[in-house]
């Protein structure tokens, strides 16, 4: 009996983790789901939901209203803990930072952005944005599970490091990673054990996509492409069966590096014409004739000009270039990825709500599996997709050993 109970006792145990990623990805809206998708007993799930509401992780209304017409009794609701811990969320960009907090389910609790030249050295932005979420930690008082950044650049794995933040004007190879695990540290941001929290970093359009997957328009894809623009540049991510696809070592998807204009201006990277600088806020403000502006981003400036004056016939063309030049890009993807769905974010988001038919059409006339399947083409559907994706960096661990991570 008591090895029975010890044994049932492990094994409600094992399944903290696979459950609370099912209630935090909105897959176990209550206590029936959670029991059929993890393929336990009744008493099992029970128990399960039971110690993460305990871990102040979930709430569980046992008492929840019947739906209208409904029969029988209601199964017991799950859902996230609005008063549990948190996650502090960065993201570097062209312009500043964005800090933030983010509990589980990607809700964000509180954030802070922060306008700013963004300097040569990367310590000074990262100072500055672990600072920014240190204040929002001592005004809420939230407990602190982690840390995740977002960068503007392809991070090399397993060293951390920026290797092309060619929008901001650190030098290839900074140890990002590095730089803001200390400044973590440095800022006495540590757990309920007071030991340092775990730090992660990323390419901030891999962590979009990763957000978008468990949180917003990518759910329930088994091949899921993402291409955005920020607030310069234009950046690719996949995420095969739930995990990011990010190469041998953390560099796949440099997608702004495709040609889709072989007379184009010259890129960066050495090379000319990519959708880098083809199709990125900058081409189009360029485009439509307009000389960016010194207030606000580039990538605001260039979604108000595209809301506020479609009408207008420059601003119309230049909508239709820089759809054309995303369209043969995204069929070039298609035809080598065959994705089951494709997500736009940025600028690109407000390029599909511009003329939608036109770049599926682009896509479908110039990929074979886009003609013949045509895949759907959406818009992202998360604020600030790239800073949850930073928290769900830090959430992991989490969601792989909730009372490890917890120090229980």
């Amino acid at each position: 009996m008591t090895q029975t109970r010890t044994t049932r006792l492990e094994r409600g145990r094992s399944a903290l983790g696979p459950a609370l990623e099912l209630v935090h990805t909105g897959r176990a809206p209550t206590r029936a789901v959670l029991t059929a998708e993890l393929g336990v007993t009744r008493a099992t799930a029970g128990a399960v939901a039971a110690e993460l509401e305990a871990l102040g992780l979930i709430r569980v209304d046992s008492r929840p209203a019947a739906a209208a017409g409904s029969q029988g009794r209601p199964s017991h609701r799950l859902s996230i803990d609005p008063d549990g811990p948190v996650v502090l969320a960065a993201q570097i960009h062209s312009d500043g930072f964005r800090a933030a907090l983010v509990g589980l389910g990607g809700r964000i609790v509180a954030t802070a952005p922060g306008c700013m030249t963004v300097p040569a050295d990367p310590a000074g932005v990262l100072s500055a944005v672990v600072d920014a979420g240190a204040q929002l930690l001592r005004e809420t008082g939230r407990r602190c599970l982690g840390a995740g950044l977002a960068v503007p650049s392809a991070v090399a794995e397993p060293e951390g490091t920026a290797l092309n933040p060619i929008h901001v004007a650190w030098p290839a190879g900074a140890p990002v990673r590095e730089i803001f695990a200390e400044r973590v540290r440095e800022a006495g941001i540590a757990g309920p054990d007071a030991a340092p929290r775990a730090t992660f970093t990323g390419n901030d359009v891999n962590l979009a996509a990763l957000a978008e997957h468990r949180h917003g328009a990518g759910r329930g894809a088994r091949h899921l492409l993402c291409v955005a623009t920020g607030h310069r540049g234009v950046g690719g991510a996949l995420v095969l069966d739930g995990r990011l696809h990010t190469g041998s070592s953390g560099l796949a998807l440099e997608v702004g590096h495709l040609a889709v204009n072989p007379e184009g201006r010259p890129c960066h990277c050495g090379s000319r014409g990519c959708l880098d600088i083809e199709a990125d806020p900058l081409a189009f403000l360029t485009a439509a004739g307009r000389t960016p502006g010194p207030e606000g981003s580039l990538l605001q400036q260039a979604r108000d000009l595209l809301r506020t004056h479609h009408g207008d016939p420059a601003v119309r063309d230049a909508a239709h270039r820089l759809i054309d030049r995303l369209g043969l890009g995204l069929a070039g993807l298609v035809n080598i990825l065959n994705p089951d769905r494709i997500i736009l974010g940025g600028l690109h988001r407000e390029l599909l709500a511009a003329d939608p038919e036109r770049l599926r059409a682009v896509v479908a006339d110039r990929s074979l599996w886009g003609r013949s399947g045509g895949v759907p083409i959406l818009p992202c559907t998360l604020d600030h997709n790239s800073l949850v994706g930073a928290a769900e960096l830090a959430w992991q661990p989490v969601l792989d050993d909730p009372l490890g991570a917890l120090g229980v």
